[in-house]
């Protein structure tokens, strides 16, 4: 979210925008959430669902919290208060409460008027102020306080304002004095407040998102604000820094021994954590403050500032190695020494390769550092620009659109645009954009022809909404007024190919028409559209690579691109199958687009692999759902309790459900625990969880699996607790939500040592082309072999927890109501079932 820049920049260039203005963007997943967090004392429940038929929708979360209807975001103003937990979220101005954390009531609150400058609240916290340290309340009646980040409308100025409640939650003023700090940044947001007990003030914990730092801020009265220090960057850079939260905990039990846990989000990623000390202005992490790379073979001497016997082409990669950022290039970091490999010289639009000489693979691993953009190779990938033999039906490249196109609503009146985006291959694109940003909406359709050609191949990029979910961004081809073939876009600013088999209509009347029904309200509210071209064969996959290649026999064996960072990170290839063969390192930039350059540095041969900084990092959940965690502050007996938004903007706007998008993490209890030597953070359900529990489904004992085989499970809420062994098999685990051809298979790869999720065949994955795969986590087996699992299924999520609770896995699943069963499997090999007992959980919403 760097809103320094324009959405649709920003968007084109591969940045997350999240939360820009509760009319505009819904919450993200680290964003906004409403200056107007707590609740009411006596909360007004929503209506009984036997009367309104909500909460009993397909894919409705039985056991995780979700809003009757509409978005939900960010867990906001975590705090416990008379008996009760308080929860929020951005976007909707709506919360609930708990005695249980379990079982939800859902309330309405009363806000304050907005700043007359502030153009939407984002995320923040919410405290008790017991001593009346701000004088907004009493002692005997402590207010609430809100503190939120605050957005200036037109300069996206991100400030921290307060809020007061003087009756538990149920309406809201707004501090007059606001904002209470205000740094002139549009990346400074999330505050997360706490009373500080060693120095009696109030301490703040608050991200300058870019920067991949959190500030520490202390005050009095929680009016005046003193920064304290920073910490970062540290861990995980991969993108901004987001909802950083700060506390303490024992370890291992002992109340005698504490250590501060600090989390932050790390955006489009997930939430990472530090252990170790905080004084009230500095925190230290546990463990050594850099990271050195396994010891080995250097394959390049670029550190003496020459390529040496590297050879070049074009003219990306100049004559040498970069000292620093090139020319209108932003800083790059992370290079192990002075120089690097950079094919930024002339900038994006230079393309070039650079070859090392021929060497022998002798080691089992090839480490080496790689950054830039993320544009991997394409095996039978085509040059650049060549284009579908056939007839180009229309490039936009004239200054109105071709005779005969017509157009509704805000784009009455138009014309293509005469932007450059990523692919682009003529001097024009539709782009929906314009006139009105994203709020525009309406048709642009092409004039009848008869379809003449085998496939209608197009260009697009844009939003990712498609024709079959409310307010589409898609490209359609009629055929007698009705949708034959459809295509939305890729929530990026880079034109893709799009190939549709037209034969079954050759000879027929058709239009293309570009439908616009979406505001930007989640996000990429608008489309953009190339070339379009009759052609007798699919389009062909570009060779737009950056990427670093290993050559054998003069084909392409290994290959690696940058993640769309000015970063470097380390990279490692498993090469003990290739050793004893001549190899070739060829680093190459093909791509002329955002993004079209490489970096690359550290080319080594080594016995051991090198860690990237997501392999490197401590994270709370290793789910792609997981995301914007929260702690609750003062809840009882001293414990700390998280939640989290379990969704993902890659798709959180295109997930199947209606009338609520998105719910609330399985609220989960944290303590601290010394295993293998090192501090970590361990997690499990809150206790509640049992209370939902109908009893026993299954006790399966002392099971031998070889394939698959079916269990006697069945259910679409589920709570299982099982232990597996490994025998023989190189995967095993469990298949849940099964059906129909239908699985998410929970299971353990003995080579990778990864427990992992994959939901390829969970149900419903074709929404967006993001949301099938595998999420993984690295687990030891114990040291009989065995691997134990906690696991909550709802009705369109899973939860996976180890035995030991270090590691976790949250991933939406959408299956047909009919999946409900549970199989056993192990490929390779054979495994075992020790034990394994489910039990049928209860709707909270009953």
């Amino acid at each position: 979210m760097i809103r320094s820049l324009t959405i649709a920049t920003a968007l084109a260039v591969g940045i997350t925008l999240t939360g820009l203005a509760p009319t505009a963007v819904p919450a993200s997943a680290a964003r906004p959430a409403v200056a107007t967090q707590p609740a009411t004392p006596s909360p007004t429940a929503t209506p009984s669902t036997a009367t309104t038929g909500l909460y009993h929708e397909p894919y409705r979360p039985q056991f995780h919290y979700s809003l009757p209807t509409g978005w939900i975001g960010d867990p906001n103003g975590l705090v416990y208060k008379d008996g009760r937990y308080y929860l929020f979220s951005y976007g909707t101005w709506k919360g609930a409460v708990s005695t249980d954390l379990v079982h939800w009531t859902n309330i309405d609150v009363t806000g304050p008027a907005p700043d007359p400058g502030a153009g939407a609240f984002f995320s923040g916290s919410a405290v008790v102020d017991t001593q009346n340290t701000s004088g907004f309340g009493t002692t005997k009646n402590p207010a609430m306080v809100a503190i939120y980040t605050s957005v200036q409308a037109g300069t996206n100025v991100e400030s921290q304002d307060i809020a007061y409640s003087t009756d538990d939650g149920r309406h809201w003023t707004r501090y007059a004095g606001d904002p209470v700090i205000d740094i002139g940044s549009v990346n400074f947001r999330d505050p997360k407040v706490f009373w500080y007990a060693p120095k009696h003030e109030w301490m703040m914990s608050v991200a300058l998102s870019d920067q991949y730092k959190v500030a520490f801020y202390t005050s009095p009265d929680l009016k005046t604000w003193t920064q304290a220090g920073t910490f970062g960057p540290a861990g995980a850079t991969t993108g901004v820094w987001e909802m950083p939260d700060l506390y303490q905990l024992p370890v291992d039990g002992d109340t005698r021994n504490q250590k501060w846990v600090l989390s932050v989000s790390v955006g489009s990623t997930g939430v990472q954590y530090f252990v170790g000390r905080f004084d009230g202005s500095t925190f230290v992490p546990d463990g050594p403050a850099t990271y050195t790379p396994p010891a080995g073979e250097a394959l390049d001497a670029f550190e003496s500032g020459s390529y040496g016997d590297w050879t070049t082409t074009g003219s990306a990669f100049g004559t040498a190695p970069a000292s620093g950022a090139l020319p209108d290039q932003q800083p790059v970091t992370g290079a192990d020494g002075p120089y690097f490999v950079d094919s930024f010289n002339g900038g994006d639009a230079a393309i070039g390769t650079l070859t090392s000489p021929a060497f022998t693979i002798d080691k089992s691993r090839l480490n080496f550092q790689v950054g830039g953009g993320d544009n991997p190779y394409a095996a039978g990938a085509v040059p650049f620009g060549t284009l579908p033999a056939g007839t180009v039906f229309t490039d936009f490249s004239g200054t109105s659109y071709d005779p005969g196109w017509t157009t509704t609503g805000s784009f009455v009146g138009t014309g293509p645009s005469r932007e450059k985006l990523g692919n682009q291959v003529s001097a024009g694109v539709l782009d929906t954009w314009g006139p009105d940003g994203d709020p525009g909406e309406g048709t642009i359709t092409s004039p009848a022809f008869t379809v003449g050609s085998p496939y209608i191949d197009l260009q697009i990029a844009g939003g990712t909404h498609p024709m079959s979910q409310p307010n589409p961004t898609a490209v359609n081809l009629l055929v007698g007024g009705k949708v034959v073939e459809t295509a939305t876009g890729n929530n990026a600013g880079t034109l893709d190919w799009t190939s549709w088999d037209t034969s079954a209509y050759q000879g027929q009347q058709a239009q293309l028409q570009v439908v616009d029904q979406n505001d930007g309200s989640t996000g990429w509210g608008h489309l953009m559209v190339g070339d379009i071209v009759f052609a007798g064969e699919k389009a062909p996959v570009w060779d737009t690579q950056t990427s670093v290649d290993l050559l054998v026999d003069g084909k392409v064996v290994r290959s690696e691109t940058g993640r769309n960072s000015e970063s470097l990170d380390w990279a490692s290839w498993d090469v003990s199958d290739l050793q004893g063969r001549q190899a070739q390192l060829q680093i190459v930039d093909n791509a002329t687009g955002s993004w079209g350059h490489i970096l690359a540095d550290g080319f080594t041969l080594a016995d051991k692999p090198a860690l990237n900084q997501l392999q490197r990092a401590s994270w709370i959940d290793y789910g792609s759902d997981f995301y914007a965690e929260n702690t609750w502050t003062d809840a009882p007996g001293g414990q700390r309790i998280n939640v989290a938004w379990m969704n993902n903007w890659a798709y959180a706007s295109n997930v199947p459900t209606t009338p609520w998008q998105g719910a609330e993490s399985f609220p989960r209890t944290e303590s601290l625990r010394t295993i293998g030597g090192k501090v970590q953070l361990v997690q499990t359900p809150v206790d509640a969880l049992s209370d939902l529990r109908a009893g026993p489904v299954s006790n399966v004992r002392a099971v031998t699996v070889a394939g698959t085989k079916t269990l006697p499970v069945s259910g679409a809420e589920l709570e299982v607790q099982a232990r597996l062994t490994k025998g023989t098999a190189s995967t095993f685990g469990l298949n849940v939500r099964t059906g129909g051809g239908q699985y998410t298979q929970i299971g353990y790869d003995t080579a990778a040592g990864e427990l992992y999720v994959d939901r390829t065949h969970s149900g419903d994955t074709g929404f967006n082309p993001s949301f099938p795969g595998r999420a993984a986590a690295p687990v030891a087996l114990d040291s009989r072999g065995g691997l134990d699992l906690h696991i909550l299924i709802d009705a369109s999520s899973v939860e996976v927890f180890t035995g030991d609770g270090t590691r976790v896995i949250t991933e939406q699943i959408f299956p047909d109501a009919a999946s409900t069963g549970v199989s056993a499997f192990a490929t390779g090999g054979t495994a075992g079932i020790d034990s394994l007992r489910a039990w049928k959980l209860t709707s909270i919403w009953n």
